[in-house]
């Protein structure tokens, strides 16, 4: 008796140990090209998407099963969050995953929306107000039982380090989308999560061609800026209450201004994120930058007195004293919308600006010379 249960665990162990064979040897990985944080593998039946944890070396975000929603749920599934694609309904909690999934011929796929006050998409205003897009309140405190009452596949929404979780939203089992790629260290790195998104909504096809003519597209870009040589020094953004945030040299912005040649007065900053500076520091390291390119969010256009009303000490800069600064309004611009998916097109504002008079480039289109 004993040799036959002995036998029986045995041929236990070997079946696991095959499956789980299968499982990690025989699967075919879809390859990025830049992007550092998802990793993709499709086995029979489903698919297997691991998100590095981008605060924690190492470790994962989280782990996604996704599995066709006309095949039958396979028995055996490896641990992680199940979502059957493509999704047909979801709630999408940012103004730059809308603007992506219309982009990809997916609007009809937004049931709901959070934080609708910063999606300045037109279409999906007017569906609001016509009822056929859910408004499901503020991103950080939703309307849960709205969201229960839409019943969607899944939630997009983008995770914070120490967040402490998403609260009740953990509770009502829907699968929740942490959409990291805005802490990729390279804007096309950034953008080739497209290609992720397509394959939860159905359109991988679509995505990769899409990806395909961005990072053409910024590539000759790139080599058009490598060609005209150095380009001019710059600042960025503008000081707002007490601090001035800055992008970090390893930023998705940090990385733009290197591939536009241009010259940044925190080039070697390791950080991906921004710099939270007092105005003295930015004005010691910026004081003689050529060109000033900051962004604001305003009814009227920018102009030279209005920056002065904001900080007198404006006038130190030398960008300032030369009229070389230029100003992005992202309250009538898609900034927000479109420049995260299409690097290729804020490339070319940098570019324009860094390098005067260069050929090649389309107009600006985000910003505007004060």
């Amino acid at each position: 008796m004993k040799q036959i249960f002995g036998l029986f665990i045995l041929l236990t162990l070997f079946s696991c140990n095959g499956r789980m064979a299968r499982l990690q040897g025989d699967g075919d990985s879809i390859f990025f090209k830049y992007a550092t944080l998802p990793s993709i593998v499709e086995y029979d039946g489903f698919t297997v998407v691991t998100i590095a944890n981008p605060w924690k070396d190492g470790k994962a975000l989280h782990t996604y099963v996704l599995v066709p929603r006309e095949k039958e749920l396979p028995v055996h599934l490896p641990k992680g969050t199940v979502i059957r694609t493509p999704l047909q309904k979801a709630v999408v909690f940012t103004t730059v995953h809308s603007s992506l999934l219309m982009n990809l011929g997916c609007r009809d796929k937004i049931a709901g929306v959070a934080d609708l006050k910063y999606i300045k998409i037109p279409w999906i205003q007017k569906q609001v107000k016509a009822g056929h897009i859910v408004d499901c309140g503020d991103g950080m405190s939703p309307v849960i039982e709205k969201i229960i009452d839409l019943k969607p596949d899944a939630i997009l929404l983008s995770p914070f380090e120490n967040s402490g979780g998403y609260g009740k939203l953990e509770d009502i089992d829907i699968p929740l989308v942490e959409c990291a790629e805005y802490m990729e260290v390279s804007p096309l790195a950034r953008a080739e999560w497209m290609r992720f998104y397509g394959l939860l909504f159905g359109c991988q096809k679509k995505a990769d061609k899409l990806f395909s003519e961005v990072d053409k597209n910024y590539n000759n870009l790139k080599q058009l800026a490598k060609e005209a040589g150095k380009g001019r020094s710059l600042m960025i953004d503008k000081q707002v209450g007490s601090v001035w945030y800055v992008p970090g040299g390893r930023s998705t912005i940090g990385q733009m201004i290197m591939d536009a040649c241009g010259q940044y007065p925190w080039a070697y900053d390791e950080h991906s994120g921004s710099l939270s500076l007092p105005f003295e520091t930015v004005l010691e390291e910026a004081f003689d930058a050529e060109v000033w390119m900051l962004r604001y969010d305003s009814e009227k256009p920018m102009t030279p007195e209005l920056l002065l009303s904001e900080q007198e000490g404006y006038d130190q800069f030398r960008a300032f004293q030369t009229g070389e600064v230029y100003g992005c309004n992202v309250r009538n611009t898609l900034f927000y919308e479109e420049s995260p998916f299409r690097p290729d097109w804020l490339l070319g504002d940098f570019i324009q600006i860094l390098h005067p008079g260069i050929k090649g480039v389309k107009p600006l289109r985000y910003y505007k010379k004060l």
